[in-house]
């Protein structure tokens, strides 16, 4: 007997759930050659603005966590990912249209990049940290925290890198403690809400990690005004008019990372630009 196939409908991600947009709305997701793949939810303002109060209720306990604690939560959703390894290369390679060995290449980085950063966790403070030279019976430390909600653009039409571009932009805004809205790449998001499902099933606390799928010229322009966002990376938001962003989210003095192009590689900048450095002064003890 012949199986009707069961078209997925992809959902969003908010809250550590899986809701429908609350418009109802949906697009179709094609191969290159234009074959339907699947349904993708497209995310509407009121979308992100739940995706904004999830992300701030969960900042809280996750930047409060020790920082070998985040390492290890985000080492297990590299566990994780290697574990379905072949069910992501699989749905690459058909939505973007790259070879298998392409595909596995593409995972296989995006294992390794939650690792890199991983391993960041409990490393970064101490590069970024220092103790500062005072006059007096005191010492004065800065240390890197957390700023908290980071609204991203991930990087967009990228054939042959939607996974490892969305981990790219994700992971390093974990490392410090914050909680993360993003919109995945809008024409390959089939990968996006596959990593969702890997964190709804990993350590990582509801909210932490939200995901939205769409089009980010009619989302991203109410994160960059919401004045619950500390930080905007604009990574993938190059094919956008772009500046009316930057100029929304001086008003509530957010953080902003410029556009840049590709996929952005590993750095330890990258953490640093969703940080703010707490300066602590400390009586020494007389004797």
């Amino acid at each position: 007997m012949t199986r009707l196939a069961v078209p997925k409908t992809y959902k969003l991600y908010i809250g550590g759930r899986f809701p429908r947009s609350e418009s109802g709305r949906s697009y179709e997701v094609t191969t290159p050659d234009g074959a339907f793949l699947a349904n993708a939810s497209l995310a509407s303002r009121k979308d992100a603005r739940d995706a904004v109060v999830a992300a701030r209720a969960a900042v809280a306990a996750w930047s409060g966590a020790t920082a070998y604690n985040r390492g290890q939560v985000l080492y297990r959703v590299a566990e994780l990912l290697e574990g379905r390894a072949e069910q992501f290369a699989a749905e690459i390679r058909d939505a973007e249209g790259v070879s298998a060995a392409a595909a596995r290449a593409q995972v296989d980085a995006a294992v390794d990049t939650w690792v890199w950063y991983a391993g960041w966790c409990d490393k970064y403070a101490q590069v970024a940290g220092s103790g500062n030279p005072v006059a007096g019976p005191f010492f004065n430390i800065s240390v890197p925290e957390a700023t908290g909600v980071v609204a991203i653009v991930a990087p967009q039409e990228s054939a042959g890198a939607s996974l490892l571009g969305l981990v790219a932009v994700v992971a390093p805004a974990l490392v410090a403690g914050n909680a993360v809205v993003v919109i995945a790449d809008r024409a390959h998001p089939l990968s996006a809400i596959g990593l969702a499902e890997v964190m709804a099933t990993s350590d990582v606390p509801g909210g932490v990690v939200n995901v939205l799928t769409g089009s980010p010229a009619e989302i991203a322009p109410w994160l960059a005004s919401h004045a619950d966002v500390n930080a905007l990376d604009l990574a993938g938001a190059g094919a956008l008019d772009w500046v009316p962003l930057v100029v929304a989210a001086a008003a509530t003095l957010k953080r902003v990372q410029d556009p840049e192009p590709g996929v952005p590689g590993w750095s330890l900048q990258r953490i640093l630009a969703t940080t703010e450095t707490k300066t602590v002064w400390h009586t020494k003890a007389l004797l």
